[in-house]
């Protein structure tokens, strides 16, 4: 098949471009390297340099005629979008719709979409949570996820584009960025191993974590379903005090944390039922915290 991945010089999205090109795609990936990285484009990918609300990314949907589109590009920090909520919308809800009327436009038998699972629900109803729980955004980073999935709803019915949103728990892994205001097991074990303070807000929120190759996974398993919404998450959350410590272990480090006060707008706890996906399409996540963590040392052990 031919391929887009929007944000595929990105975390998730390199790793997705990885996976599909192994699996003999063929793939374009749009990526205005705000955040992506060159060493992470893969070779055999056709890439472009461009931001998703470039108007000019038509050229590239009449020259590729593709047949799925992934759109992974976003402004991803929470934090951030409290603080700069226009340009968070401007990025995520305006980018979307550029490429969703282009989907609409040249026909794109699917796309599929990476939503938010970890920020979407705010205070959930009851844990684990699945997708029947009311959605709450809170942050405007969740409520802009939440309102391309609407936008998405609507393509489907006036449009007929066929979508699968992905509700993901809070991602980690190698490739993560450690220098941003997102990603927490990337900020504490890069830190760690450089011997540098780490800071924890509020000291009563958890997390679901989930291994970015079991996402890349379930984004993989996506390409079966239809007009689908899926969480993506372990069924277990755990405090990120409990984090700190388990990573802190495993760098050797004696650093300990230095608390700040919570930030409005952050979930306090998340953690997400991934039963649906399991029923339906098959998937379940594979990796361990554990062994996640590992492979996340050991990535950052070797980055220069």
């Amino acid at each position: 098949m031919k391929i887009l991945v929007t944000g595929g010089a990105g975390f998730v999205g390199s790793h997705l471009v990885d996976k599909l090109i192994n699996d003999k795609h063929e793939v374009v990936i749009i990526d205005d390297l705000s955040t992506g990285k060159k060493e992470f484009i893969n070779k055999f990918a056709t890439f472009y340099k461009t931001d998703i609300r470039n108007k000019k990314i038509s050229k590239i949907f009449d020259k590729h005629n593709f047949d799925i589109v992934y759109h992974i590009a976003a402004q991803k920090s929470v934090p951030y979008s409290l603080k700069n909520p226009i340009e968070d919308a401007d990025i995520n809800i305006l980018g979307a719709l550029n490429l969703l009327d282009n989907c609409v436009k040249y026909k794109i038998e699917k796309i599929i979409f990476t939503s938010t699972g970890g920020a979407i629900y705010d205070a959930a109803d009851f844990f684990p949570t699945n997708e029947e729980c009311e959605a709450k955004p809170l942050s405007p980073y969740a409520v802009s996820k939440f309102a391309i999935e609407k936008y998405l709803n609507f393509y489907q019915k006036v449009h007929g584009l066929n979508y699968v949103i992905i509700r993901p728990a809070n991602i980690y892994g190698p490739r993560q960025d450690p220098h941003g205001e997102a990603g927490v097991i990337a900020i504490f074990i890069s830190n760690l191993l450089q011997n540098k303070q780490c800071y924890i807000n509020g000291g009563d929120q958890s997390r679901d974590f989930v291994y970015v190759k079991d996402v890349v996974n379930a984004l993989i398993l996506a390409q079966k379903a239809k007009n689908e919404i899926y969480n993506i998450g372990t069924s277990n959350d755990i405090s990120i005090i409990n984090l700190y410590e388990k990573i802190r272990k495993l760098t050797n480090s004696n650093l300990t944390p230095e608390y700040k006060p919570s930030i409005k707008g952050e979930v306090v706890k998340s953690q997400l039922s991934s039963k649906k996906i399991k029923e339906q399409i098959g998937w379940t996540p594979k990796i361990s915290l554990n062994d996640g963590i590992l492979e996340t040392i050991e990535y950052f052990k070797n980055v220069k």
